[in-house]
């Protein structure tokens, strides 16, 4: 698991650490870092040119941009080293013996921007079925899912019908030579309604809830505003379903947890985790950089958690709702 990620001229993130649980929730304003620490953690997985990295106003003769991430456990101690340099390129090293191990976990990271008209999208099967960063190959997945694995394919429909209970199993049509299209039946009628007809809601909702059911999901999952476009009677299912992916041993999963890093706007999501101040962290945006801050380190958290819903208490800035100036 990574423990934590020092940035160093990446983009907003001038000089700044984020601190990770198994699962983190990230809220601040715009601008305040939140997507952007996304973004290097797939950036360091594959890395682009330094001068689409580098903070603006560095020299432009020579510069250096640096992502540190410190590892725990089962690599206690363990730091890998990114790098990019106007005048070396890219490196990645690390301090420990263990490095093709870091290689693997770092090989694993995905990054989602769920996209509704793009998971609703039929796909051209292959082999290696794996959901793109906007939800892309998304009806593959399930159909490699029901496929592969059907234990976990009817367990996912179970609980399809406890979050929607007007459905009550996934389908599948093939539209062209192929090719897969998922659809969803009504418990009532047993009319099939295809993939491009579904809400927004239903769609992102839909394809959260199946990534806590892949057989071998990533290592680390990052998710850009899960709750976007999701009724607030679900938030309690999506966060279920992101429980399922950190902490799988309570849901009867035995495989490794998985890093879930989500970033939110959401006073409602973000009041779901009121009971669990370290899995959130405050992203305050000051003049051209920013910082993060563990909600549970706060002096003071206790009566932050006394006086109001924590939702509300964000939104009125007490936590970094809005832009500060230092």
């Amino acid at each position: 698991m990574i423990e934590s990620v020092h940035f160093r001229n990446f983009k907003v993130l001038r000089d700044a650490t984020l601190p990770l649980s198994r699962f983190t929730l990230i809220v601040g304003p715009n601008g305040s870092g939140k997507s952007t620490a996304l973004q290097a953690l797939l950036a360091v997985k594959n890395p682009p040119a330094p001068s689409t990295v580098a903070a603006a106003g560095l020299a432009t003769t020579e510069y250096a941009v640096e992502i540190v991430i410190q590892w725990g456990v089962p690599h206690e101690g363990a730091l890998s080293t990114a790098v990019w340099s106007s005048t070396r390129g890219f490196s990645l090293g690390h301090n420990s013996p263990n490095g093709g191990a870091l290689d693997a976990k770092l090989s694993k990271i995905r990054i989602y921007t769920l996209e509704a008209h793009v998971i609703a999208a039929p796909v051209q099967l292959n082999p290696q079925m794996e959901l793109a960063q906007n939800g892309g190959f998304f009806a593959g997945v399930l159909d490699h899912l029901r496929d592969q694995d059907p234990e976990r394919f009817d367990a996912l429909n179970d609980e399809l019908g406890r979050w929607f209970p007007e459905f009550d199993k996934i389908l599948f049509d093939t539209p062209a030579t192929g090719q897969r299209l998922f659809l969803l039946r009504t418990r009532r009628g047993h009319h099939k309604i295809p993939a491009a007809n579904l809400s927004q809601g239903t769609l992102l909702a839909l394809t959260i809830l199946t990534l806590g059911y892949l057989p071998d999901p990533p290592s680390l999952v990052g998710l850009e505003e899960p709750d976007r476009g999701i009724h607030p009677r679900l938030l309690r299912q999506i966060q279920d379903a992101l429980y399922r992916l950190s902490y799988p041993e309570n849901f009867g999963e035995k495989r490794e947890p998985v890093q879930v890093v989500a970033t939110t706007h959401s006073p409602y999501l973000l009041d779901l985790y009121r009971d669990h101040p370290e899995e959130i962290v405050i992203a305050h945006k000051i003049n051209e950089g920013a910082r993060f801050e563990r909600l549970s380190e706060r002096p003071d958290i206790e009566e932050i958690l006394e006086n109001a819903p924590l939702g509300e208490v964000w939104y009125s800035g007490i936590l970094g709702g809005v832009p500060a100036e230092q």
